[in-house]
């Protein structure tokens, strides 16, 4: 899809034969787009009601926002700590990303976020009921340690039964219930809308419309697909560049040098472009998007500030993040660590979509001069990144491996 020397296209030639806006993208802000007239689906925020005229809403809906921020910086937390599961982290931030290309808007960029409440809530209260479950599991182990086949350790190893078949049964309640965080705390709650339920006769199809809505708001293999063709193109990019860029092992050998530098200059260039193929393949759903240089280029000429602004936040939060690689961390620190990935990597991919979109709109190139001083802005800014990476496997319990990290492009994980 060649662009260079055409000013005037539309924005779907730039980033692909789809619809400017976002069709399924949620209404977000006090200016969002009101909900379907059956109701709001899962999944979508409603418009933010008038601050001046309805207070108490306004502010339950600020209130609303803020807990979905939060429920999804824990529920990405806890996929990126997940092997195969941090896939699925970074697919949502792609789509997140798309529809940002898309729309042109930042408030398009988090999915789903009038149901990560819900979400997260869910995650946060079977999270608690199964420390307890753990809690009683060590008790029953170190009994059974103290005193091997005692009245105790009998006692510990019933108990660690009752309270798992207990809590089993007061979460699939509280799922049934809703999720919400009462549920998990209000048993016999639970227990009499179950009994409603099933008077009404709408157990079992009740619980599988609610499953089927969910999953079909969610996409999990459409997210999965989009986080594992957005890390396959990138990283077909990155990895051979990265290889020579890390075979420097003795200065005294003047070729590993020059592979060295080769792999340097070579990944000062794709540095670049591998963000907005990202990018743009997150907008179109495309593999072929990884292919197409002119089209990147061209986003370059047409908003060189913009992006340079955007590349630079892009790479400058990555970077304190391979500091987390200088210790091993333990299995359990993981879902610690995890957050800081999240909320250092998510906002930077949508500025840089923000700065894509705004690019593709534009009608004409910017000045020469311009675009030449950007471009040795950020390639000096590359190679001073580049230059601090370089120390990182010196200091690494990785190793090596870490430079093949790349936290900004690929999994956002710790390990």
């Amino acid at each position: 899809m060649p662009v260079s020397g055409q000013y005037h296209r539309p924005m779907a030639t730039i980033v692909g034969d789809v619809a400017v806006e976002a069709a399924d993208s949620p209404a977000t802000g006090c200016a969002g787009r009101r909900p379907p007239a059956g109701g709001t689906p899962f999944g979508s925020l409603p418009a933010c009601p008038h601050p001046l005229r309805h207070p108490f809403r306004a502010a339950a809906w600020l209130v609303s926002l803020v807990v979905g921020l939060a429920s999804l910086v824990l529920l990405l937390s806890i996929l990126a700590a997940i092997p195969l599961a941090n896939v699925l982290a970074l697919g949502y931030m792609l789509e997140g990303e798309g529809r940002v290309v898309r729309s042109g808007r930042l408030g398009d960029g988090v999915p789903l976020l009038g149901g990560l409440p819900r979400l997260g809530a869910v995650v946060s209260g079977t999270w608690a009921w199964l420390l307890v479950v753990r809690w009683v599991a060590w008790m029953a182990a170190d009994a059974a340690l103290v005193d091997p086949g005692g009245a105790t350790a009998r006692r510990w190893a019933v108990a660690r039964v009752v309270v798992a078949a207990l809590v089993g049964l007061h979460v699939l309640l509280a799922w049934r219930a809703g999720g919400s965080l009462p549920a998990f705390i209000r048993p016999i709650r639970n227990l009499r809308y179950l009994h409603a339920e099933w008077r009404a006769g709408r157990v079992w199809s009740g619980a599988a419309d609610a499953i089927a809505d969910v999953i079909a708001a969610l996409r999990p293999l459409r997210l999965f697909g989009l986080g594992l063709g957005g890390f396959v193109g990138a990283f077909l990019w990155l990895v051979i560049p990265t290889l020579l860029f890390s075979a420097l092992r003795d200065t005294q050998h003047p070729a590993a040098v020059l592979v060295t530098l080769v792999g340097g200059l070579l990944l000062l260039v794709v540095l670049q472009w591998v963000p907005l193929m990202q990018a743009r393949f997150a907008a179109e759903g495309r593999l072929a998007a990884f292919r197409e240089v002119a089209a990147v280029r061209e986003l370059h000429r047409r908003a060189p500030i913009l992006l340079l602004g955007a590349l630079v936040l892009l790479y400058g939060l990555s970077l304190p993040l391979f500091l987390f690689k200088v210790v091993a961390a333990p299995r359990d620190a993981v879902l610690f660590l995890t957050p800081i990935f999240v909320v250092t990597i998510f906002p930077a991919r949508l500025a840089l979509a923000w700065a894509i979109a705004r690019a593709a709109r534009r009608p004409r190139r910017r000045w020469l001069a311009v675009r030449l001083a950007c471009t040795a802005v950020v390639t000096a800014a590359l190679a001073l990144w580049l230059f601090l990476l370089f120390f990182t496997p010196a200091i690494g319990a990785h190793g090596r491996r870490v430079l093949l990290d790349h936290h900004a492009l690929l999994l956002p994980t710790p390990f």
